[in-house]
């Protein structure tokens, strides 16, 4: 028997739904049958899709069945793991079913897609009501990976928690389910802690941006900043649990960190630099102002990653991401403090010196029940067993820490860094880094073909990074954003053939209806043809410049 064609992205496993116009038609009332463990998903239902169609969605009583049953069953949805979920609909209503209440969520995603973009409203629209109906048939699906993520850099430039708590929503939408804040950097301080007020205070500001890349002319002279607070966060967290999506706190260590230097200038290489002096940064690229190796700031940055571990509880977070990236090291050559230190710890260094920075948290995070994880330059100087790699510089540290036994983030900068250009024409806006449209996103894998099958057992999924250092607002992350995170969406959870081998045609006609569901949504995606005129930057210098290499 032919199959309706679906528009769902990301691609299930299974989707039979049928062609011959039998479709389940709901009726104004519909009834919610919520079974064993499925109240949060029920919750979610009545909110979410009760605000577009205007149901309640009241429990089922005696003497009437209902239209929409939810039921958590691993027996149910097979063996594809814990975020598997079933569609079963008929003429009787539709049946989601989720190995675990997880997969019962995704159910309830693939749910809203099938109803059309209008499911995505917050209130139904005014006029004659609308009829909602599915079509018969059935879907089966689970991920292939279970790190599907994105990280958002709310340092460069801060999103409000609203925004935050938008993308999400967002990312439940594509059943991604990680969300990576980087907290901290040189250029702003985004996380409040209790005892170090100042890092807030004073790191959470600065007194302007530069406009476009590092090396335009422009800038921005209207201050920028912002934090969140403990309870802004908490909210977070609480928020994105009840979406299934677990969000990982990053505080960079030992780079990265005048911000952090600015509102504390004892925590700096006071002996080479008068810190004092410091503010944060208001440019790009990478500060050379590092945290000095003393005990004392180890025990300032346990007293932060105390109050972190408390926002993050270990059930929904249990990674600390610490950065442990790009450290210049010529402070460290040039303080006598770093230098006796290295004598001390009998260290490689004033490399071996970032290594004990990363190490010594990594064992004290395990000491906590938490798992360390950092970029990839965390492998230089070696990692304890537990601890887990983001590998962006390429593929090659990640090859190398799964080979060695550790779990790997694939994030290769070359590949799914969303603050890098879409097309080469000149209306890009800021165009930063490598050529990468959505069809290049789409043809990207996970898993080096040279890894041996126990090393690629280590690969925990993927992430797309969304750098914000020419992204002023939520307009400009959404450009950058979408739609190539959609396409990333279905490289971390269908189980799709080898790159050249994908039917990326196909892809391209679901978005033409997925485009519609972004518009509902508001998201300021960029379109097929190119930036709308509102979208352009032009006249601001983005990277590479004529004639300089794309890595300068």
């Amino acid at each position: 028997m032919d199959l309706l064609r679906t528009d769902l992205i990301p691609a299930p496993r299974v989707a039979d739904l049928h062609p011959d116009g039998r479709r389940f038609a709901f009726g104004p009332e519909p009834l919610l049958d919520a079974g064993p463990g499925a109240g949060t998903v029920a919750r979610w239902l009545r909110r979410e899709l009760g605000a577009a169609t205007g149901w309640e969605l009241p429990a089922a009583g005696a003497g009437r069945s209902a239209e929409l049953r939810l039921r958590v069953d691993p027996e149910g949805v097979g063996d594809a793991g814990p975020e598997a979920y079933r569609i079963d609909i008929g003429p009787d209503g539709a049946e989601l079913t989720g190995a675990t209440a997880t997969g019962l969520f995704w159910a309830a995603q693939t749910l809203r897609q099938l109803l059309g973009p209008d499911a995505y409203r917050k209130a139904p629209p005014v006029g004659p009501g609308r009829a909602w109906s599915l079509p018969h048939g059935t879907v089966v699906d689970g991920p292939r990976f279970g790190w599907r993520g994105m990280m958002l850099d709310v340092a460069r430039h801060f999103t409000p928690k609203d925004g935050v708590l938008r993308y999400v929503d967002l990312l439940a939408a594509h059943k991604l389910n990680v969300l990576h804040l980087h907290l901290t950097d040189d250029q702003g301080w985004r996380v409040e802690i209790k005892r170090y007020p100042r890092l807030t205070e004073v790191g959470g500001w600065r007194a302007r941006s530069r406009w476009g890349h590092r090396a335009s002319p422009l800038w921005n002279e209207t201050p920028h900043g912002g934090f969140y607070t403990q309870d802004d966060l908490r909210e977070i967290v609480a928020y994105a649990a009840e979406r299934h999506v677990r969000v990982v706190p990053e505080v960079d260590v030992p780079g990265h960190s005048q911000a952090a230097i600015a509102a504390y200038p004892e925590l700096g290489n006071t002996d080479v630099v008068d810190t004092a002096a410091l503010r944060v940064w208001d440019d790009w690229g990478i500060s050379e102002n590092v945290l000095a190796p003393t005990e004392a700031v180890l025990r300032f940055y346990e007293g932060v990653f105390e109050e972190l571990l408390e926002l993050f509880p270990a059930e929904v977070s249990p990674f600390v991401h610490v950065g442990g990236d790009e450290c210049p090291k010529a402070q460290w050559k040039a303080s006598g403090t770093a230098q006796e230190r290295i004598r001390e710890l009998g260290v490689d260094g004033e490399d071996g010196l970032q290594s004990w920075f990363v190490r010594h948290f990594d064992g004290w995070l395990a000491q906590r029940g938490r798992r360390l994880i950092g970029w990839d330059e965390i492998l230089e100087g070696g990692l304890a067993p537990g601890a887990a790699v983001s590998s962006w510089r390429g593929y090659a540290g990640g090859i190398a820490a799964a080979e060695a036994g550790h779990d790997v983030v694939m994030c290769p900068e070359q590949q799914v860094y969303l603050d890098h250009r879409q097309a080469g024409g000149p209306d890009e806006p800021m165009p930063i880094g490598y050529v990468r449209s959505l069809e290049d996103v789409y043809r990207f894998e996970p898993v080096p073909p040279k890894l041996s099958p126990e090393a690629a057992a280590h690969v925990l999924g993927a992430q797309a990074n969304v750098w914000t250092e020419v992204m002023e607002n939520q307009d400009r992350v959404d450009y950058q954003a979408f739609p190539r995170l959609a396409a990333f969406a279905e490289v971390v959870w269908s189980r799709l053939p080898e790159p050249e081998e994908r039917d990326y045609p196909d892809f391209e006609a679901r978005m033409t209806a997925h485009y519609a569901r972004l518009d509902v949504l508001g998201v300021g995606y960029r379109p097929p043809g190119g930036p709308l005129p509102w979208q352009r930057r032009p006249g601001v210098q983005g990277r590479p410049i004529e004639g300089v290499p794309p890595n300068v």
